[in-house]
């Protein structure tokens, strides 16, 4: 994932929580055009720590934002969760079904 990918998803789910650039910078205790100047200029990447601030801040996990395909995170967890749940036999048969 690329600079550009991580503030991309960073916009993403930040309107996706429904926060603005100054409530979310607020929120991680930083500048209050902080995430603004992130967004905008996209010239620098925040810390891990901010990082992580900015996940916590936006009520998802680090999978979540790290997640391939963002877009269908939550269908392909159920879908894991839901093959979780077969027995082996059962797996290994979708398996070769697919």
């Amino acid at each position: 994932m690329d600079k550009q990918e991580i503030i991309a998803r960073i916009g993403y789910f930040r309107a996706k929580a429904k926060l603005s650039q100054k409530a979310l910078s607020m929120d991680i205790d930083m500048n209050v055009g902080y995430i603004n100047r992130l967004e905008s200029k996209k010239d620098f990447l925040p810390s891990m720590e901010v990082l992580l601030k900015i996940i916590a801040a936006c009520k998802i996990t680090e999978e979540e934002f790290f997640y391939s395909d963002i877009q269908n995170y939550k269908e392909d967890k159920q879908i894991l969760s839901k093959l979780k749940e077969l027995p082996v036999d059962k797996r290994e048969a979708l398996l070769k079904l697919l």
